[in-house]
């Protein structure tokens, strides 16, 4: 989640002149569930409005629809709505065309996402104010459309090539 209050990054100014950055801290913002495409670098994102099973199952019927075609392995943590009941049956049906793998626990350097989700952090909101979560979520938009332009960057910066 791109938090409203979640502003503060490492910066250099002036002694005396530190820059304030205001926030409202009321614990609003930009909720996101996606996936990065290790082999082209396409970044796969939906906007949510809740993080649950139901969310999470919506997601992989979306993934399995942007790639109609081969199997597909997902890398993730251990969130609960990954192991959902909820998506069993989905996961049983498609059992063929999605894999999951999870990582072991607090292992986010192992998740290339927390890489995508780190970026935009840095590149949209450290040491910005943004008045509405409306203007948070206009900013991650463009930084997303920005990046798909740029998938060999992201396979640069985030993948390990062999």
């Amino acid at each position: 989640m791109i938090r409203d209050y979640q502003a503060i990054g490492s910066t250099w100014f002036l002694r005396g002149q530190q820059r304030m950055i205001p926030t409202f801290g009321q614990h609003k913002g930009v909720k996101l569930i996606g996936t990065l495409d290790y082999e082209t670098g396409e970044i796969i994102c939906t906007e949510e409005e809740r993080y649950d099973a139901g969310t999470f199952l919506r997601f992989l019927e979306k993934l399995l629809t942007a790639y109609p075609t081969g199997k597909l392995v997902m890398i993730l943590d251990n969130a609960r709505i990954h192991h959902a009941k909820l998506i069993q049956p989905f996961l049983e049906e498609n059992r063929d065309r999605l894999e999951l793998v999870f990582l072991p626990p607090y292992s986010p350097q192992l998740n290339l996402m927390e890489g995508v989700w780190k970026w935009l952090k840095e590149a949209v909101i450290h040491n910005v104010f943004f008045g509405t979560v409306q203007k948070i979520t206009l900013a991650v938009r463009a930084f997303l459309k920005d990046v798909d332009q740029r998938r060999e960057e992201v396979i640069d910066r985030l993948c390990v090539r062999m």
